[in-house]
């Protein structure tokens, strides 16, 4: 899932108790920037970072980062401001909402860093400016107390790390149709990378898989990677396994 000059927008905390999830929120940034004839979407994926008592959290305590394709003569600031103006205007009452933003390669050690120990450790606002500001990574609190800048820093670092989370969006997988399908009819429809077990097994050429109605691929080796069971024939992986990652 690398394109040449590809930006990622890291978000969190924009909804409440009753509004649609960041997820969502994610989805509809990626349209408002297609609409805008500003980048063309990628990806969008879904980080989990730690849950814990003394974090404030709506419900799962998980951040999105996008991937997206800027337009010719685009730029990071651009994007951020689009973005920005946004999750201003349809961030949930009530919400923290935090944005980041930088180019994919762009995209430093440190940051990644940062994604994986906010998997594990309390982590606060001071040390996500502070991390921005070293690696050159556009960092905006947009509301509420503005804790959602850790989150969506570490989405960015979560996401170039290319071993985290799993694919909220991708092209051909919301409103996937369940059903049997041929390995190679899944590469195509879905634009996978791989299609295995989490033991590393792949079904043969001309496999049939039973496919659930609920498809996410996970961020893996930097690409989607179907998540598969062939535990009694071959089929997608629960989601309670594939949301684990």
């Amino acid at each position: 899932m690398t394109s040449p000059g590809a930006v990622l927008l890291g978000i969190d905390d924009t909804d409440n108790e009753s509004s649609p999830g960041t997820g969502y929120l994610a989805q509809q940034l990626l349209q408002e920037l297609d609409a805008l004839d500003l980048a063309a979407p990628l990806g969008a994926t879904r980080h989990q970072l730690l849950v814990d008592p003394r974090i404030p959290y709506t419900s799962h305590n998980s951040s999105a980062c996008l991937l997206v394709a800027p337009a010719d003569g685009v730029g990071v600031d651009a994007l951020h401001d689009a973005a920005a103006d946004f999750l201003r205007r349809y961030s949930a009452p009530g919400s923290d909402p935090g944005l980041a933003v930088a180019r994919k390669a762009d995209v430093a050690d440190e940051v990644v860093a940062f994604g994986q120990r906010a998997k594990v450790d309390v982590l606060d606002q001071d040390l996500a400016h502070a991390t921005a500001r070293r690696t050159g990574t556009l960092l905006s609190g947009l509301g509420g107390t503005e804790d959602g800048v850790i989150g969506a820093l570490s989405a960015v670092g979560l996401h170039r790390s290319g071993t985290d989370g799993f694919y909220l969006w991708l092209d051909g997988i919301r409103g996937f149709r369940a059903g049997r399908y041929r390995i190679e009819e899944l590469y195509r429809l879905l634009h996978l990378s791989d299609a295995r077990t989490l033991a590393g097994t792949r079904p043969a050429e001309g496999t049939l898989v039973d496919v659930d109605p609920w498809v996410r691929p996970l961020h893996l080796e930097d690409g989607p990677v179907l998540l598969l069971d062939d535990a009694s024939g071959w089929r997608t992986a629960p989601k309670a396994e594939v949301r684990r990652h």
